[in-house]
C-alpha cells in the first residue's frame, strides 16, 4: 500500500476500519470463541435483569404474581442483549458492504467534501475474501441469533399472555 498513490486517508480504508472494529470491545465478541461469545452474551442478560426485575416489580399484577414476575422480567431483560447483537450486527454490515465495493467513499477534511476512490484489483481480492470468509459467516450468526432471541421473547410474551386469562 503506496500512500502516495491512495488518497484514502489511512482510518478511512477498509482494511483498516476492519482491523479497528475487530479489536474493539463490544463489536468484536462474534470473533471470540462461541462459547466465549454466548458466555458474554448470556453475562449481558443477567446483569440488565435486576433492573428489569424492579421495573417489573412496579406493577401492582405482577407484584401479586411471582411467577410471572419472573417470567415477564427474565423476557424484557432480553431486550439487551438484542440490542448488543443489533449494534454488532450494524457495524459489522457496515464494514462488509465497504470490504464489497468497488470504491472507497472517504471524506479529505469533513462530511462535505466527499470523495471516491477506485481500489486497485489487488486491494479488491484482498477485501473480497476478508469479507466472503471472515465477515459474512459473523453476520449469518448474528442474524440466527437476533431471530432467536426476538422468538424467544415472542413466545414468552403469548405465554404470559395466555396465563393471564
Amino acid at each position: 500500500m503506496n500512500n502516495q498513490i491512495c488518497p484514502v486517508p489511512l482510518n478511512q480504508r477498509p482494511l483498516n476500519e476492519f482491523n479497528n472494529i475487530r479489536n474493539s470491545w463490544i463489536i468484536s465478541w462474534p470473533f471470540l470463541e462461541r462459547n466465549i461469545f454466548y458466555r458474554k452474551l448470556t453475562f449481558s442478560w443477567v446483569l440488565i435483569t435486576p433492573l428489569s426485575l424492579t421495573i417489573c416489580y412496579g406493577s401492582d399484577y405482577l407484584k401479586n404474581n411471582i411467577f410471572e414476575l419472573l417470567i415477564t422480567s427474565l423476557t424484557s431483560s432480553i431486550a439487551f442483549p438484542i440490542l448488543l447483537l443489533i449494534r454488532q450486527w450494524l457495524s459489522w454490515q457496515y464494514i462488509y458492504k465497504r470490504l464489497n465495493s468497488e470504491n472507497i467513499e472517504y471524506e479529505e477534511s469533513g462530511w462535505y467534501d466527499g470523495q471516491t476512490w477506485e481500489k486497485p484489483i489487488d486491494w479488491r481480492a484482498k477485501d473480497l475474501l476478508i469479507a466472503q470468509h471472515q465477515i459474512k459467516p459473523i453476520l449469518n450468526h448474528l442474524q440466527v441469533m437476533i431471530i432467536a432471541l426476538i422468538l424467544v421473547i415472542i413466545s414468552s410474551f403469548l405465554f404470559i399472555l395466555s396465563g393471564m386469562n
